[in-house]
């Protein structure tokens, strides 16, 4: 189960230019909400591939998963988050992190993980207003989530490193659940968005089949990358 990559994440997505080991947009968390979407999906993506991970038995990489976000994604935009009146989130990974560490039991690292997703959902509902409509800040954090996923398996064939792949799976999930959550309201506003949303998670559905790393990463990295930059640019 093993070492878990950290590098990697600032690369791509709404981080260009931003700073933040999460890759997240510091300075336009508390304007834009698909940076500040970005910044909460970022951290439950990896909730899901801790609480995966911990259900498939690699407590290792579990504990970490849930310990990174406190460090990786929280800490630059916690200003942003308290201006928001967004009650501090850490205390919740860390608690996961170490219970993963005392061997507490699959469901109650599932509780958790669940108390943990709830509690980034509330966060989310505080998001700023500039005017985007709610599909399309889902489907915007949807995006940064598929550009995160197709750029971290590239990262776990270079060396088959069960973190970047885990991480990657991480973000697929988040992805996934962004989009499933608004689906029909993206599909209404721009079916194009949709559509190749929808073609980007099919393709990333075959590269990140479980939380376990797979004996063969050879999922097409070039098919991973180009239906990640369709969803780009049909975003624009």
């Amino acid at each position: 189960a093993g070492e878990s990559g950290e590098s990697g994440e600032g690369e791509g997505g709404e981080g260009e230019g931003g700073g933040g080991e999460g890759g997240v947009a510091v300075g336009a968390a508390g304007t834009d909400p698909v940076v500040y979407g970005s910044a909460l999906a970022i951290a439950e993506a990896h909730v899901i591939a801790a609480r995966d991970a911990h259900k498939a038995g690699n407590t290792e990489a579990a504990a970490e998963m849930f310990g990174h976000p406190v460090s990786e994604v929280l800490a630059d935009p916690g200003p942003v988050f308290t201006d928001l009146g967004v009650e501090d989130m850490a205390p919740l990974f860390n608690g996961a992190s170490k219970a993963v560490l005392d061997g507490e039991n699959t469901a109650a690292i599932e509780k958790r993980a669940g108390d943990i997703i709830a509690a980034l959902r509330a966060a989310g509902e505080k998001a700023p207003d500039n005017g985007t409509s709610a599909a399309m800040i889902s489907a915007g954090i949807a995006a940064d989530q598929i550009e995160r996923a197709a750029t971290m398996y590239g990262e776990a064939v270079e060396g088959k490193i069960y973190g970047p792949y885990l991480e990657g799976y991480g973000f697929y999930q988040s992805a996934k659940a962004a989009f499933d959550g608004s689906a029909d309201a993206i599909k209404a506003e721009d079916a194009d968005v949709a559509s190749k949303i929808e073609a980007a998670l099919d393709v990333l559905g075959k590269a990140y089949p479980s939380a376990t790393l797979p004996e063969n990463l050879d999922a097409n990295q070039g098919e991973l990358q180009g239906a990640s930059s369709a969803v780009m640019l049909a975003i624009g």
